[in-house]
């Protein structure tokens, strides 16, 4: 794990943790404080396969569920291509490695902070 998640707001650590307890790969937080209203943070991370998305997204959502914190609405955890958990001031974008590379998330928002990031 990074030294620097650490640093990051709790809610947004926990997030970040429970994809690396998972071996996820090229974890990302962008900060959209001030850039967004629809939320605070995203949490971008890919997996290997679709089974290895939904897994992480079952993760990150076990424990979001421990600290008594629900996700607030959740798509594409069927299919695993791209699995969207809504934690209302966290957004979790979990990818399939081809389908992160088709949207580029990371492009979209390059104007906001980049608070974590792993290769």
């Amino acid at each position: 794990m990074d030294r620097k998640v650490g640093r990051l707001p709790r809610r947004v650590r926990a997030v970040v943790e429970a994809i690396e307890d998972r071996k996820g790969a090229q974890v990302l937080v962008l900060d959209l404080r001030g850039l967004c209203d629809a939320t605070d943070f995203f949490v971008i991370a890919s997996g290997t396969s679709t089974t290895h998305v939904r897994g992480l997204a079952d993760s990150v959502m076990q424990s979001m569920d421990k600290r008594g914190q629900s996700a607030h609405h959740v798509e594409g955890s069927t299919t695993g291509h791209w699995v969207l958990l809504d934690l209302v001031d966290v957004v979790v974008h979990l990818f399939h490695p081809e389908t992160r590379a088709f949207y580029q998330l990371e492009r979209l928002w390059q104007d906001a902070p980049v608070l974590h990031s792993e290769p």
